[in-house]
């Protein structure tokens, strides 16, 4: 219960009453100095007894420093029943109950604020603004006062926190500011980095170069100071070489004419000759000699090194085809440098592949379980080791464990006698809601398969007007009666979820559970039928078999778009071998024939393996086509630009289907025209394509191959 409000009645009747209790003269005329002197004195006296009578006490602010208050409101009974001890102590240090009361209060309040929000501080200034408000209504005579002090703060407030309300978006455009310039910063940082970078890298290989011709220059500069040198010596050696045979020459005339000087005159004929005569012929004779000699030396210090024409042309093709070879050669052997840089960056990058690879390998062989040994399955399972050697053939691992789950599960489900209802919850199949328990009517396997046989031919003879949950509730309730119909739903359904490596079932819980559209399952019958029609149409006479070559045609005409590695896969799954002759008959009707339990031939489950795949590629084109991510989202415009691109053989009719799957939109309601305005329509990606992937989604002509520029 809460505590009223206490008041200072006394108080403030008093302030009313006596405006001079307070210490208030009023200006009366009549009075003279010496009664205004003693009324003030008489004011000061009922004062101090105001305050001791009274519930306010002249509590000295010098016994504490500031008292922080924490509590709840004082209750005004206790207040009272203390009031006559209080009356009765002489004023001195002791704290005023009112007071105490007061911080008790706020004290409480404070400790019961969640000072952990966001509004921590407002909170925190409630139980003070409730503590001035006491303030306000207890003393009467100061509460305009007061009151004006306590609006004119929260004015003051208000508009702070106006003003703080305007700078947030500020804030966070500043912060968003911040952020860009930070990256921009950044971004001419790494421009800048990458550029000095190529700076050094170009001044290193300038540097190199200058290096060289610095090395080559000063290579050059000795060899010519060795062939100046050479020279000089060839030239004392070439100048010595002249004055002596200037010398051997002067010699050499010299004798011969010592020795004609003697035949003349031992001949005596020939003093019959004028000497004069012969003296002027032998002066110009020597003359002759001499300046054929020079001729002589000049030709040959002239043309001492020149080599014939015939010479220079050969040697000049051969040095020209030794340079042919030799920018060859460097032109092999940058090209060899070039590979040989990859070859390193490549073998560096193996390298560090295979380090991760052997690390990935050692963690995988140190975490992970050894392989199972499914042989030991053979004594688990129900009909020994032949009935699991006939359950394991041609499986994995994982659809090895798929098979013996079924197993586990088969007994526990045949152990139950009752399921227990999920409840009428929206979330729950219409062929689920129910309250209660109801009964497991333990069906065989084949008689599940059998059931969802007859179904499927009741649900392709009808209109397909309602929904497939519904069909089946209404299918039991049809076969079995109302009384049945919980127990059967729940009786196949358990089986259905139980059996998922069983076509007939994994199928039929594909379509109920809304993973698939039935009309999935529709057009793989009709694709099948048809392609047992066409088998049919070739075998003329009506054997039940054909040839491989007619096969393949069969094949290749119904499934034009397929590649020929699929056609293959096909032939193979009918029993064609490469070794196999196209001239060897099959038996084309047992490819379509099914087991006990459902199960289609390999015949018919690659054909339908080969339309998921294909379906896979399919909307993998799509999405590249779109170029965007799997969160990012799309309209509808460039989702049926994309399908018209991918396959441009799409009639209009089927591509209003997709848009209508992918947008979830009555045909109707979309669009006629690419044009009209789809802003609005516009979903994820991985959405358009999970709803894609739900429905009958194919191919229906090859994309146009864009023309080699």
């Amino acid at each position: 219960m809460a505590c009223p409000k206490p008041r200072c009645s006394r108080f403030t009747t008093t302030s009313r009453t006596h405006p001079q209790s307070l210490g208030v003269i009023t200006d009366d005329p009549f009075l003279t100095e010496t009664d205004k002197t003693q009324k003030r004195k008489l004011s000061q006296k009922r004062k101090t007894q105001s305050s001791i009578d009274g519930y306010l006490s002249p509590w000295p602010t010098y016994t504490s420093g500031q008292t922080i208050l924490h509590n709840r409101k004082p209750c005004l009974d206790d207040y009272r029943r203390r009031s006559g001890s209080w009356q009765q102590q002489t004023l001195g240090t002791t704290k005023p109950r009112y007071l105490e009361q007061l911080e008790n209060y706020l004290r409480k309040e404070l400790l019961l604020l969640d000072l952990s929000t966001d509004s921590a501080q407002e909170l925190k200034l409630q139980p003070y603004r409730e503590i001035f408000e006491f303030f306000i209504e207890d003393f009467k005579t100061y509460k305009p006062l007061l009151s004006s002090i306590k609006n004119a703060y929260e004015v003051m407030l208000a508009h702070q926190r106006e003003k703080i309300r305007a700078l947030e978006p500020l804030k966070a455009k500043l912060v968003t500011m911040n952020e860009d310039c930070n990256e921009r910063i950044l971004a001419m940082r790494a421009e800048e980095r990458s550029e000095i970078s190529m700076l050094k890298k170009e001044k290193m290989n300038l540097l190199k170069i200058i290096d060289k011709k610095n090395e080559e220059k000063i290579s050059l500069q000795s060899e010519v100071t060795k062939l100046r040198k050479t020279l000089a010596e060839e030239y004392l050696r070439y100048l010595s070489e002249r004055d002596a045979r200037k010398i051997l020459i002067a010699d050499l005339n010299e004798l011969r004419y010592q020795r004609e000087d003697m035949s003349l005159a031992q001949s005596p004929g020939i003093w019959g000759e004028d000497p004069m005569k012969l003296t002027v012929a032998l002066k110009m004779t020597r003359q002759d000699l001499t300046r054929t000699q020079m001729e002589l030396n000049t030709m040959k210090a002239n043309f001492g090194d020149v080599v014939p024409r015939r010479d220079f042309e050969m040697q000049e093709k051969t040095n020209k085809d030794l340079q042919e070879q030799l920018d060859s050669l460097r032109d092999d052997y940058r090209e060899v440098c070039k590979e040989h840089d990859m070859l390193l960056q490549l073998h560096m990058s193996t390298l560090k592949e295979r380090d991760q690879y052997h690390s990935e390998l050692q963690e995988i062989q140190r975490t992970s379980t050894p392989r199972p040994d499914w042989s030991k399955c053979e004594d688990v399972v129900a009909g020994g080791p032949d009935r699991w050697q006939m359950l394991a053939e041609g499986k994995n691992s994982d659809q090895l464990v798929d098979v013996l789950l079924e197993e586990i599960g088969v007994g526990l489900l045949q152990e139950k006698d009752f399921f227990p209802g999920l409840g009428y919850e929206e979330s729950i199949p219409p062929f689920l809601r129910f309250e209660g328990v109801v009964e497991n009517k333990k069906p065989t396997k084949k008689d599940v398969i059998n059931l969802l046989k007859d179904a499927w031919k009741e649900r392709l003879a009808e209109e397909q007007k309602e929904k497939f949950q519904d069909f089946f509730l209404n299918f039991l309730e049809r076969r079995f009666g109302p009384a049945d119909t919980m127990a059967w739903a729940y009786t196949i359904f358990e089986n259905i979820k139980l059996f998922r490596s069983n076509e007939v079932m994994s199928q039929f819980y594909a379509v109920l559970m809304g993973k698939w559209n039935e009309s999935v399952y529709i057009k793989q019958k009709e694709t099948v039928t048809q392609l047992l029609k066409e088998m049919t149409n070739v075998d003329s006479q009506n054997e039940g078999l054909l040839t491989m070559e007619q096969l393949s045609t069969v094949l290749k005409s119904t499934f034009p778009l397929k590649k020929e590695e699929k056609i293959q896969e096909l032939m193979e799954a009918g029993g064609w071998h490469p070794n196999s002759s196209n001239a060897d008959l099959l038996d084309y009707r047992s490819l379509f024939l099914e087991d006990e339990e459902g199960q289609s031939r390999p015949f018919v489950q690659q054909l339908w393996e080969q339309y998921l795949d294909e379906k896979d590629d399919y909307l993998k084109e799509l999405k590249q086509e779109l170029g965007l991510e799997l969160r990012e989202k799309v309209t509808l415009p460039k989702v049926r630009e994309a399908l018209m691109t991918i396959d441009p053989k799409l009639d209009k009719q089927t591509l209003n289907s997709y848009l209508s799957q992918a947008f979830q939109l009555p045909v109707t309601e979309l669009p006629e025209e690419p044009e009209e305005k789809t802003e609005n329509i516009i979903i994820q990606l991985q959405t358009v394509l999970e709803r894609l992937q739900m429905a009958d989604v194919r191919r229906m002509g090859p994309r146009e191959q864009e023309p080699v520029s």
